[in-house]
């Protein structure tokens, strides 16, 4: 194996001492323009790259930053993941890309691991409970959420976050199928940890409440975030309470499950049940029926969080703050 060039075989060939090399590849020092020119040639025939140790030893900043992601298969979070890299890549950061599989314990493990990777900050979806979340966070240089509110931190007391209009869109879509005639409305709401199916379930409940509807609270249910997860709750939902006509789902994986599961039980979509779900995946469109959904801007949502990130890791030149975004009814067959 070819072994890397060092500073002092550029100093050896560039006759100069290993601090004079040090003052050119760092540009400072009093260096003469005749001396630099010659020890930029040497690096540059050598093919001489700096340590990336030795450089984030000097000036305590390593240059990477952890995405921390529930499931890289999900669709949402490809988006969330090209618009974190793009923004990340601009600004000269590298991403160190975490699955955690929607396991909590993981996640806590993963975030250990940052750490002693001494990344520059970390952008999470996470699903842990308010106060391990609260203690992991401190050990964290810089960090910003996805779609949670962050407890106050020693460190950095503002909440830095960038959150859906979730309340928002469980609002819209609830009311867009109270505007259809639907009365008996049940919501899949998925991991009973996740921020946004407890906000989605807000605007679900604020829309039946202005209608004069008081739901059953059985007729909510917490499911895995996936197509499965949303195959078996809705079907358990649609025998225990036949007389609903519409749901509402926490993720469009969720209501594609729903789809299959009205299938198997002989219901029409949307004859005899509507069903919309949330997020906008390409796959909402694909499906048959295609899907009544809130499009969120995935992409953007990745890039803001990383913009908020890098002003935080540079001490908030800018206003550290929380940033909401909207997300947009789409109304397609499944619920029309």
């Amino acid at each position: 194996m070819a072994r890397h060039a060092t500073v002092a075989d550029i100093a050896r060939e560039a006759g100069v001492s290993m601090m004079t090399v040090s003052r050119v590849i760092n540009n400072k020092g009093d260096v003469s323009a005749a001396t630099r020119q010659r020890v930029q040639e040497v690096v540059e025939r050598l093919g001489y790259r700096p340590s990336g140790i030795a450089r984030s030893l000097a000036t305590q900043h390593t240059g990477t930053i952890g995405l921390v992601v529930p499931d890289v298969s999900n669709p949402f979070f490809a988006d969330v993941v090209r618009g974190v890299e793009h923004v990340a890549y601009t600004g000269g950061y590298n991403v160190f890309l975490c699955n955690t599989e929607e396991d909590p314990q993981r996640e806590l493990a993963i975030l250990e691991s940052l750490e002693e990777k001494r990344v520059d900050g970390v952008v999470l979806v996470t699903r842990l409970e308010a106060h391990l979340l609260r203690a992991a966070l401190e050990r964290q240089p810089a960090v910003v959420l996805i779609n949670r509110r962050q407890t106050r931190r020693k460190r950095m007391p503002a909440a830095v976050a960038v959150l859906l209009d979730d309340v928002g869109a469980g609002r819209a879509v609830t009311q867009h199928l109270l505007g259809r005639g639907h009365r008996a409305i049940g919501y899949l709401a998925g991991p009973a940890t996740s921020y946004s199916g407890s906000e989605r379930a807000k605007g679900y409940l604020m829309a039946l409440e202005a209608a004069g509807i008081h739901p059953n609270p059985d007729w909510r249910r917490h499911c895995p975030p996936t197509v499965l997860g949303g195959h078996e709750a809705a079907r358990e939902l649609m025998l225990s309470y036949p007389d609903l006509t519409a749901l509402y789902c926490y993720n469009d994986l969720v209501a594609v499950g729903a789809l299959q599961a009205c299938a198997e039980l002989g219901r029409t979509v949307p004859g005899d049940l509507a069903v919309a779900g949330s997020d906008d995946i390409p796959l909402a469109a694909l499906v048959t029926p295609s899907l009544t959904t809130c499009r969120a801007p995935r992409y953007e949502l990745g890039g803001q969080a990383v913009r908020l990130l890098i002003n935080q890791i540079l001490g908030c030149p800018d206003e550290c703050k929380e940033i909401m975004l909207p997300l947009e009814l789409v109304i397609r067959a499944s619920a029309p």
